[in-house]
């Protein structure tokens, strides 16, 4: 489980393909690895990644046709940099909010534009996602936690704000770019609860707008 709160800047070092899956091995920077043992997680642009190798600079990971089939680590090159952050543990601050690094689609840079020292950007999500994403609710773009300002259909806007700009791979994003999208897991549990996704959920089952007036979630 992670935040969403990047810790530090890697880059790829290496780039292998192995019987059909891929091997990267990440330098990790300033990334602190003192307290990372073998088999840990660590989100790789919101992707986790688990390491199998410490090589002393950084770590090694596979990474399974599943998601090179879901992700851009298939067109990724060496050199290029990623955001990382460590899996939480139960004495961290949740700074974010909750990110399970299981990358649910990618979503691409449709805007840029400066906004005094913020950034602003909108990104187009696949169809798929859009239900999930929600003004003033939270979205994870290459494993950073965001709020969304605004939704237009498929497009949704960021406030990049400068120090997430500086302590992230984000300022490097242009027009046309593809990133890593994870929405918010509350949206999707919901949405089983409510039995919008489950064709077999019987009449009365599950969460419904009128016992969520009941609970006083919401108006009648």
């Amino acid at each position: 489980m992670f935040t969403g709160i990047i810790e530090a800047i890697g880059e790829i070092a290496d780039i292998r393909m192995v019987d059909g899956d891929m091997r990267l091995r990440i330098r990790t920077g300033e990334l602190d690895l003192d307290d990372v043992k073998l088999g840990d997680s660590i989100a790789t642009n919101g992707i986790c990644l688990t390491a199998v190798e410490l090589p002393g600079d950084g770590f090694v990971a596979d990474v399974s046709r599943e998601t090179l089939a879901h992700s851009r680590f298939p067109e990724m090159q060496v050199g290029e940099k990623v955001n990382l952050e460590k899996a939480m543990m139960p004495v961290s601050r949740f700074g974010g909010h909750i990110v399970s690094g299981h990358v649910d689609g990618l979503g691409q840079i449709v805007d840029r534009r400066d906004d005094a020292r913020s950034v602003r950007l909108t990104i187009q999500a696949p169809k798929s996602l859009q239900r999930y994403i929600a003004a003033k609710g939270s979205i994870t773009v290459d494993g950073v936690s965001l709020t969304v300002n605004s939704v237009n259909g498929a497009d949704f806007g960021l406030n990049i704000v400068p120090h997430t700009a500086q302590e992230t791979i984000i300022d490097s994003y242009r027009q046309g770019r593809q990133v890593h999208l994870e929405v918010d897991q509350i949206a999707r549990y919901l949405e089983r609860l409510m039995g919008a996704s489950d064709a077999d959920a019987e009449p009365g089952d599950g969460l419904t707008l009128n016992k969520l007036a009941a609970a006083g979630f919401m108006r009648r």
